[in-house]
Protein backbone atom coordinates (compact mmCIF):
# COMPACT_ATOMS: atom_id res chain seq x y z
CA UNK A 1 0.00 0.00 0.00
CA UNK A 2 1.70 3.19 -1.20
CA UNK A 3 1.62 6.13 1.22
CA UNK A 4 0.88 8.68 -1.52
CA UNK A 5 -2.16 6.70 -2.63
CA UNK A 6 -3.35 6.23 0.97
CA UNK A 7 -2.89 9.96 1.65
CA UNK A 8 -4.84 10.93 -1.46
CA UNK A 9 -7.76 8.62 -0.71
CA UNK A 10 -8.00 9.78 2.92
CA UNK A 11 -7.83 13.46 1.94
CA UNK A 12 -10.59 12.92 -0.61
CA UNK A 13 -12.70 11.47 2.21
CA UNK A 14 -11.92 14.45 4.47
CA UNK A 15 -9.27 12.90 6.73
CA UNK A 16 -5.92 14.67 7.07
CA UNK A 17 -3.55 12.40 9.01
CA UNK A 18 0.06 12.98 9.99
CA UNK A 19 2.93 11.13 8.36
CA UNK A 20 3.31 8.98 11.49
CA UNK A 21 -0.38 8.10 11.48
CA UNK A 22 -0.26 7.19 7.78
CA UNK A 23 2.75 4.95 8.44
CA UNK A 24 0.86 3.15 11.20
CA UNK A 25 -2.11 2.55 8.89
CA UNK A 26 0.28 1.16 6.27
CA UNK A 27 1.87 -1.13 8.84
CA UNK A 28 -1.53 -2.26 10.08
CA UNK A 29 -2.54 -3.16 6.50
CA UNK A 30 0.64 -5.25 6.17
CA UNK A 31 -0.04 -7.03 9.46
CA UNK A 32 -3.61 -7.72 8.41
CA UNK A 33 -2.45 -9.23 5.11
CA UNK A 34 0.23 -11.32 6.81
CA UNK A 35 -2.03 -12.83 9.50
CA UNK A 36 -5.12 -13.08 7.33
CA UNK A 37 -3.58 -15.99 5.45
CA UNK A 38 -3.87 -18.23 8.51
CA UNK A 39 -6.58 -16.56 10.59
CA UNK A 40 -9.15 -15.57 7.93
CA UNK A 41 -9.72 -12.18 9.56
CA UNK A 42 -11.27 -10.41 6.56
CA UNK A 43 -12.46 -11.10 3.03
CA UNK A 44 -11.25 -7.63 2.00
CA UNK A 45 -7.64 -7.92 0.83
CA UNK A 46 -7.00 -5.45 -2.02
CA UNK A 47 -5.38 -2.13 -1.09
CA UNK A 48 -8.17 0.04 -2.49
CA UNK A 49 -10.82 -2.01 -0.72
CA UNK A 50 -8.92 -1.95 2.58
CA UNK A 51 -8.65 1.83 2.36
CA UNK A 52 -12.29 2.38 1.40
CA UNK A 53 -14.15 -0.38 3.21
CA UNK A 54 -12.01 -0.61 6.34
CA UNK A 55 -10.01 2.58 6.95
CA UNK A 56 -12.33 5.28 5.58
CA UNK A 57 -15.45 3.51 6.84
CA UNK A 58 -13.95 3.17 10.32
CA UNK A 59 -12.92 6.83 10.48
CA UNK A 60 -16.49 8.05 9.87
CA UNK A 61 -17.01 8.09 13.64
CA UNK A 62 -13.97 10.30 14.28
CA UNK A 63 -15.82 13.57 14.86
CA UNK A 64 -18.32 11.80 17.14
CA UNK A 65 -15.66 10.56 19.58
CA UNK A 66 -13.62 13.76 19.61
CA UNK A 67 -14.82 14.78 23.10
CA UNK A 68 -14.90 11.26 24.56
CA UNK A 69 -12.15 9.49 26.50
CA UNK A 70 -13.16 5.89 27.30
CA UNK A 71 -14.24 3.97 24.22
CA UNK A 72 -15.15 0.30 23.88
CA UNK A 73 -15.36 -1.55 20.57
CA UNK A 74 -17.67 -4.56 20.87
CA UNK A 75 -17.12 -7.48 18.51
CA UNK A 76 -13.96 -5.75 17.35
CA UNK A 77 -12.96 -8.49 14.88
CA UNK A 78 -9.81 -7.54 12.98
CA UNK A 79 -9.72 -4.12 14.67
CA UNK A 80 -12.28 -2.10 12.75
CA UNK A 81 -13.29 0.57 13.55
CA UNK A 82 -11.12 0.85 16.67
CA UNK A 83 -7.54 0.58 15.35
CA UNK A 84 -7.85 3.34 12.70
CA UNK A 85 -9.65 5.54 15.24
CA UNK A 86 -6.99 4.83 17.87
CA UNK A 87 -4.29 5.80 15.37
CA UNK A 88 -6.16 9.04 14.71
CA UNK A 89 -6.72 9.75 18.44
CA UNK A 90 -3.71 8.25 20.26
CA UNK A 91 -4.59 9.97 23.57
CA UNK A 92 -7.97 8.23 23.98
CA UNK A 93 -8.42 5.00 25.92
CA UNK A 94 -9.77 2.06 23.89
CA UNK A 95 -11.04 -1.34 25.02
CA UNK A 96 -11.55 -3.98 22.31
CA UNK A 97 -13.83 -6.93 23.10
CA UNK A 98 -14.22 -10.07 21.02
CA UNK A 99 -15.37 -13.63 21.72
CA UNK A 100 -12.83 -15.27 19.38
CA UNK A 101 -9.38 -15.85 20.83
CA UNK A 102 -7.63 -15.78 17.42
CA UNK A 103 -8.88 -12.25 16.79
CA UNK A 104 -7.73 -11.05 20.21
CA UNK A 105 -4.32 -12.64 19.61
CA UNK A 106 -4.03 -10.75 16.32
CA UNK A 107 -5.15 -7.48 17.91
CA UNK A 108 -2.52 -7.81 20.65
CA UNK A 109 0.16 -8.39 18.01
CA UNK A 110 -1.03 -5.30 16.13
CA UNK A 111 -1.15 -3.17 19.29
CA UNK A 112 2.43 -4.16 20.15
CA UNK A 113 3.79 -3.78 16.62
CA UNK A 114 2.19 -0.35 16.18
CA UNK A 115 3.35 0.80 19.65
CA UNK A 116 -0.17 1.84 20.61
CA UNK A 117 -0.74 2.88 24.22
CA UNK A 118 -3.90 3.10 26.37
CA UNK A 119 -5.52 0.29 24.41
CA UNK A 120 -6.44 -3.22 25.54
CA UNK A 121 -7.87 -6.23 23.69
CA UNK A 122 -9.85 -8.67 25.84
CA UNK A 123 -11.25 -12.11 25.08
CA UNK A 124 -14.81 -12.05 26.43
CA UNK A 125 -18.40 -12.34 25.26
CA UNK A 126 -20.12 -8.96 25.12
CA UNK A 127 -23.02 -9.95 27.35
CA UNK A 128 -20.57 -11.23 29.99
CA UNK A 129 -18.65 -7.94 29.94
CA UNK A 130 -21.89 -6.01 30.42
CA UNK A 131 -22.58 -7.82 33.69
CA UNK A 132 -19.11 -7.33 35.18
CA UNK A 133 -18.43 -4.37 37.47
CA UNK A 134 -15.09 -3.76 35.76
CA UNK A 135 -16.85 -2.82 32.53
CA UNK A 136 -20.43 -1.91 33.44
CA UNK A 137 -21.37 1.79 33.11
CA UNK A 138 -17.72 2.75 32.64
CA UNK A 139 -17.57 4.01 29.04
CA UNK A 140 -18.34 7.18 27.12
CA UNK A 141 -18.76 5.48 23.74
CA UNK A 142 -19.54 2.01 22.42
CA UNK A 143 -18.51 1.32 18.81
CA UNK A 144 -20.19 -1.49 16.89
CA UNK A 145 -19.49 -2.40 13.27
CA UNK A 146 -20.85 -5.56 11.61
CA UNK A 147 -21.84 -7.09 14.95
CA UNK A 148 -25.64 -7.48 15.19
CA UNK A 149 -28.93 -5.78 14.43
CA UNK A 150 -29.69 -2.58 16.28
CA UNK A 151 -32.15 -4.01 18.82
CA UNK A 152 -29.49 -6.51 19.89
CA UNK A 153 -26.71 -3.90 19.87
CA UNK A 154 -28.64 -1.65 22.23
CA UNK A 155 -28.90 -4.44 24.80
CA UNK A 156 -25.20 -5.21 24.43
CA UNK A 157 -24.18 -1.54 24.67
CA UNK A 158 -26.39 0.20 27.23
CA UNK A 159 -24.95 -1.70 30.23
CA UNK A 160 -21.40 -0.70 29.22
CA UNK A 161 -22.21 3.01 28.88
CA UNK A 162 -22.29 5.77 31.43
CA UNK A 163 -25.54 7.74 31.50
CA UNK A 164 -25.13 10.28 28.72
CA UNK A 165 -22.80 7.96 26.82
CA UNK A 166 -23.51 6.91 23.25
CA UNK A 167 -23.57 3.89 21.00
CA UNK A 168 -22.19 4.53 17.52
CA UNK A 169 -23.48 1.77 15.24
CA UNK A 170 -22.20 1.43 11.67
CA UNK A 171 -25.11 0.33 9.49
CA UNK A 172 -25.92 -0.44 5.86
CA UNK A 173 -28.95 0.03 3.65
CA UNK A 174 -31.34 -1.63 6.15
CA UNK A 175 -30.64 1.00 8.81
CA UNK A 176 -34.18 2.40 8.64
CA UNK A 177 -35.74 -1.03 9.11
CA UNK A 178 -33.43 -1.78 12.05
CA UNK A 179 -34.31 1.55 13.69
CA UNK A 180 -38.01 0.72 13.40
CA UNK A 181 -37.44 -2.72 14.93
CA UNK A 182 -35.44 -1.22 17.81
CA UNK A 183 -38.20 0.96 19.27
CA UNK A 184 -38.95 -1.41 22.14
CA UNK A 185 -35.26 -1.90 22.97
CA UNK A 186 -34.75 1.87 23.04
CA UNK A 187 -37.65 2.30 25.46
CA UNK A 188 -36.75 -0.64 27.71
CA UNK A 189 -33.10 0.34 27.97
CA UNK A 190 -33.73 4.08 28.40
CA UNK A 191 -31.98 5.15 25.22
CA UNK A 192 -32.84 7.44 22.34
CA UNK A 193 -31.58 8.00 18.82
CA UNK A 194 -29.77 11.33 18.68
CA UNK A 195 -28.57 11.27 15.06
CA UNK A 196 -28.59 9.21 11.88
CA UNK A 197 -25.79 10.24 9.53
CA UNK A 198 -25.68 8.96 5.96
CA UNK A 199 -22.35 8.76 4.15
CA UNK A 200 -21.04 7.28 0.92
CA UNK A 201 -17.96 5.17 0.26
CA UNK A 202 -16.68 3.85 -3.07
CA UNK A 203 -17.63 0.22 -3.50
CA UNK A 204 -20.29 0.22 -0.79
CA UNK A 205 -24.02 0.80 -0.87
CA UNK A 206 -25.61 3.37 1.44
CA UNK A 207 -23.87 3.60 4.82
CA UNK A 208 -25.10 5.15 8.05
CA UNK A 209 -23.90 5.97 11.52
CA UNK A 210 -26.76 5.49 13.96
CA UNK A 211 -25.93 7.35 17.16
CA UNK A 212 -27.88 6.40 20.26
CA UNK A 213 -27.64 8.13 23.63
CA UNK A 214 -28.14 6.42 26.98
CA UNK A 215 -30.58 8.56 28.95
CA UNK A 216 -30.94 6.67 32.24
CA UNK A 217 -30.02 3.72 34.44
CA UNK A 218 -29.91 0.29 32.76
CA UNK A 219 -32.01 -2.31 34.62
CA UNK A 220 -29.81 -4.97 36.28
CA UNK A 221 -31.35 -7.82 34.25
CA UNK A 222 -29.60 -6.53 31.10
CA UNK A 223 -27.78 -7.79 29.18
CA UNK A 224 -29.56 -11.14 29.33
CA UNK A 225 -27.43 -14.29 29.27
CA UNK A 226 -27.72 -17.38 27.08
CA UNK A 227 -27.39 -15.42 23.82
CA UNK A 228 -30.94 -14.05 24.36
CA UNK A 229 -30.10 -10.57 22.98
CA UNK A 230 -29.64 -12.28 19.58
CA UNK A 231 -32.17 -15.11 19.81
CA UNK A 232 -34.96 -13.08 21.40
CA UNK A 233 -34.20 -9.38 20.81
CA UNK A 234 -36.28 -6.84 22.72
Amino acid sequence: MKKDYLTEKLLQAGFNLSDEQLSKLQEFALLLAEHNKNLNLTAITEDEEIINKHFIDSLQAASHIEKSQKIVDIGSGAGFPSIPLKIMYPQKRFLLLDALRKRINFLNIAINQLNLENIEATHIRIEEAGRQEEYRAKHDVVLARAVAELNTLIEYSAPLLKTGGKLIAYKGEKAGEEIENAKNALKELKCQISEVKEYKIDGLKARYLVIIEKMGFTPEIYPRSGNKPRKKPL
